[in-house]
Formats: C-alpha cells, structure tokens, sequence
C-alpha cells in the first residue's frame, strides 16, 4: 500500500523563516489530498506536484478560516483560473468562512470561486472521499473549525486543525495510525482562557484517549523550543511522537 503524509507546514500564527503554516499531503491509493494551506505552503506544494496549477490534486480539505490554514487557497485559487480555466472544478471541503474569504481577496473574479472549487461545507454527515469516508467534527475554535478524519480500509488518519480541549478528540482520533493534533503551546507560557488552543501535554493525552498509534504535534507558535514539546507528549503518549517540519514524509500506515 503506497500510503504517505507529506508536511508542507508546521508554524502557527505566522511562519518562521524557512517554514511555512500548517499545511499538509495525504497520499493513498493514487488519491491526493491537500489539508489545509497556510501561508507559505502553496510554492511546497507546487514543487512536490512538480506544476505551478495544482495538477495532481485530488480534493482539498481545509479545517478552517484563518489565514494561517487558508490563506495559500486564494494562490491555488489563481493558479487554476489563470491557468486552467477549463479543466473541472476541484473538489472543497470547508466551512463556508474559508471559501468567503477566498472571494473576498477577489474583485472582478470573486465569483470565479465558486468555478473553481466545488465547494462542500464542513462539518457534514459523512461522506465519501476518493478512498476514504470522511468524518468531520465541530471543535471549539476563535472560528467554525472542523476537525477531520480519513477511514480507508487498513488507514486512518485524523488532523484537528485548531482546537481547544474537547470530548470529542477521542472520537476524532479513535484507534487512527497517524493523529495530528495542534500543540500551539503558545510560548510555553500558561494557557490562556478561554482554551482555544492545546499544549503539548494535552495533545498527548488526547492521543491516549483516543487509542491512536502515532501522535504528530504540529501549529508550533514560533519561536517555542519544539524538542521541549516533544519531551513533554512523551511522558504522556507512549507510542511514537513525531514533530511536523516542512518536508517531513511519513509512511503510512
């Protein structure tokens, strides 16, 4: 099964030089899916598809409307009305906040959006993607995030986007290969209230409660010690713990 998470992105908020935000490339029986893309991650994606159009692309998921998760989709965006206007839409699975903004960096070809993209609002019943059923999930978030989760026969793969603590990440995550979860640590300093956000720690302990294998901690607030991050999941998520970083592929399952 050739089966693999290409990371695009890592930061969240804002990039640090040489990365980009939170971003990446799940590859599953010839089925290419872009998840999220924040600033920085369009040209990574161009060079790994070795094309400036986004030929190659799938389907599209983006977790939410920030920008630093959305904002390389106006790009992408412009790469297919400019340069291949007639090819079909690529498929969109969003809250409608990402796909309003996109349009609304758009004068004369805002409506051009909708011809681009066919757009499906998240969250939704599930429903089929390519290989896999996708399952979304309303997590708490500053704006509608939503949390996903890919079921293919032998693979599953969840990635909460942004997220405070929630009961619902253990159904998120449950018994996944790979569970990537935020851990925006926000400097390391005490988590501010209302919870919006995880640490390392609690991403972790949303790992075990979910019974994944594999924990990638990822959306790192720049400029935080990401090996201290890592030390910390560990002492609660005993299985692997790996750290998203620009480039990192993973084999799955």
């Amino acid at each position: 099964m050739n089966s693999r998470l290409v990371v695009l992105g890592s930061c969240g908020a804002w990039p640090e030089a040489g990365r980009a935000c939170s971003g990446f490339v799940l590859e599953h029986q010839g089925f290419r899916v872009v998840l999220d893309l924040g600033y920085g991650t369009l040209p990574r994606l161009f060079t790994l598809l070795r094309n400036s159009y986004g030929d190659g692309v799938d389907a599209v998921v983006v977790t939410h409307g920030h920008p630093d998760h959305m904002v390389d989709l106006h790009g992408l965006f412009r790469a297919r009305w400019f340069g291949r206007r007639e090819s079909p839409p690529l498929p969109l699975y969003a809250p409608e906040q990402v796909i309003a903004r996109v349009a609304g960096l758009e004068e004369d070809d805002a409506e051009a959006v909708r011809r681009v993209f066919d757009w499906t609002p998240l969250p939704a019943e599930p429903l089929p993607l390519g290989p896999y059923r996708l399952e979304s999930f309303d997590l708490p978030h500053f704006v509608p995030n939503a949390g996903v989760r890919f079921t293919a026969p032998g693979l599953t793969v969840a990635y909460t986007g942004d997220t405070g603590p929630s009961p619902l990440l253990a159904q998120l995550g449950r018994d996944a290969d790979l569970f990537i979860v935020e851990a925006s640590d926000r400097g390391q300093a005490r988590p501010v209230q209302p919870r919006m956000h995880l640490t390392a720690t609690e991403a972790a302990r949303a790992a075990v409660d979910a019974g994944a294998r594999r924990l990638m901690l990822t959306h790192f607030w720049p400029g935080i010690d990401r090996a201290a991050s890592a030390v910390a999941a560990a002492d609660v998520f005993l299985g692997e713990v790996l750290l998203a970083d620009e480039g990192l592929e993973v084999r799955l399952p």
